[in-house]
């Protein structure tokens, strides 16, 4: 599990946040590309990490099982996982609706 996790960091990396640095770069332009790619840097490292944390507290605080006789504190591991994998689809769905790009013609000649 431990090199699987690692495996999909890296490939989640990737395919997000290269992937993004490259398309940023793409669009923005040459003046502007800089602080595109800082916006860019900004939404997803510092913005989209502080929710993030934020939200998965809750989510784990929200899934804490307390044993009755004991008083011993697990957690709902499966619950936890779930609620960030089905996030994540449904921004895979909403990515496949709604992401637009329009393709450049190709002259040949």
């Amino acid at each position: 599990m431990l090199y699987a996790g690692i495996i999909l960091h890296g490939i989640c990396y990737d395919f997000f946040f290269v992937t993004g640095y490259m398309y940023t770069e793409k669009k923005a332009g040459e003046k502007i590309k800089n602080a595109a790619q800082g916006l860019f840097t900004f939404a997803t490292y510092g913005v989209g990490m502080f929710i993030g944390t934020k939200y998965s507290g809750y989510v784990v605080d929200q899934n804490k099982i307390t044993d009755a006789v004991t008083g011993a504190v697990q957690h709902n591991w499966t619950t936890i996982w779930l609620i960030p994998a089905a996030i994540a689809g449904a921004v895979l769905i909403a990515f496949i609706l709604f992401f637009n790009e329009k393709k450049e013609a190709v002259v040949a000649n």
